[in-house]
């Protein structure tokens, strides 16, 4: 059964009728989850179930925001807090391998927390570089400030994932970090020249270009396209993701909901899809939204299925795991790090 080139959350914990209704007649590709929909693990493990019986794909991706630190839709009392991105970067100061180490155990972590709920995707690793001046919207979310330790803290946060078993989504492409506004409120503008961007923030992204999707940035780069944010810009789609970075997979927006964007859920839907976003992403739950999304995004069909179907296919199999040793290990690096200045 074919399906429809968008992703939706959902209001609450269950289903409503007027919610499985919707899901079974407009079959989006995948679901999102925040804490709205979580209360214990028996009952998102039968969400997860219903929203999968609900559009007919016993495989559809259902996605998540855990990365540890103030973004965690998983947490007490019945799952693990997991450290901010920034700590890493402080252990891959005293030493990289340490900090290589304590990315990919934590990624390992979540990806075990994950599996066991029947989750798939995690909205992780971020490749974004936070500036001095900058909107603390990152902020500590951020592995550093120089590319070249930001995409490898990236990679290894990535392995732990894939070795769970769960698929990553590489994040804001083509950077988030010098934003001055939070998104979610309004739309930030990036100043910065074009040969500045492609030395930093971009430089960040193209280690990880083989990554199997990836999520954009609301975020207006006035150098490549002083109209428009890169969520709904050809240009920066084209030029820059596609092309400077290298990015070839599975290319979802952000929010559409987000303030950042302009005009009506409908058009801002349109203006994703006609700038080369393969894939929309709708979080609020509002079903009046979630249908306006629906109504204008086509079915996933040609380079964006193959990249669809590609994505999923990269999901490995969990490999032998021993948390208890891990989560031990990671503690013991995270008391590090906190005793370094962190």
């Amino acid at each position: 059964m074919n399906t429809r080139a968008f992703i939706t959350g959902v209001s609450g914990p269950e289903l409503s009728a007027s919610e499985r209704e919707f899901i079974r007649a407009e079959r989006p590709w995948g679901f999102i989850l925040f804490k709205r929909n979580i209360e214990t693990p028996e009952q998102v493990i039968l969400l997860v179930q219903e929203l999968r019986k609900a559009v007919g794909q016993g495989d559809a991706p259902v996605l998540i925001d855990q990365e540890g630190g103030r973004v965690q839709r998983l947490g007490p009392p019945h799952w693990s807090v997991y450290p901010p991105g920034a700590m890493f970067g402080t252990l891959y100061g005293i030493d990289p391998v340490l900090g290589l180490t304590a990315a990919r155990l934590s990624a390992r972590l979540i990806a075990a927390d994950l599996a066991e709920l029947g989750i798939t995707v995690d909205c992780l690793p971020l490749a974004d570089l936070p500036v001095a001046g900058a909107d603390a919207v990152i902020g500590n979310r951020a592995y550093g400030t120089e590319p070249e330790q930001v995409a490898a803290i990236a990679r290894a946060v990535t392995q732990g994932l894939e070795q769970g078993g769960i698929l990553p989504v590489l994040k804001h492409i083509p950077g988030h970090g010098r934003a001055t506004a939070d998104t979610h409120f309004r739309l930030p503008e990036v100043d910065t020249a074009k040969t500045e961007l492609e030395r930093t923030d971009f430089a960040a992204f193209q280690p990880l270009a083989d990554l199997p999707m990836a999520m954009t940035a609301h975020v207006v780069f006035s150098a490549l396209d002083p109209a428009h944010p890169a969520t709904t810009s050809a240009t920066i789609i084209e030029q820059v993701i596609r092309g400077v970075i290298g990015f070839q997979g599975l290319l979802m927006s952000d929010d559409v909901s987000m303030n950042a964007l302009s005009g009506s859920i409908a058009e801002r839907t349109r203006a994703i899809f006609a700038a080369g976003c393969d894939v929309v992403l709708h979080c609020n739950g509002n079903l009046d939204e979630m249908r306006e999304v629906a109504a204008e995004t086509p079915e996933l069909s040609g380079k964006a299925l193959e990249r669809a179907e590609r994505a999923l296919a990269s999901r490995r199999t969990p490999q032998p795991f021993d948390r208890v040793a891990a989560r031990a290990e990671l503690d013991a690096l995270m008391i590090r790090a906190g005793t370094t200045g962190a």
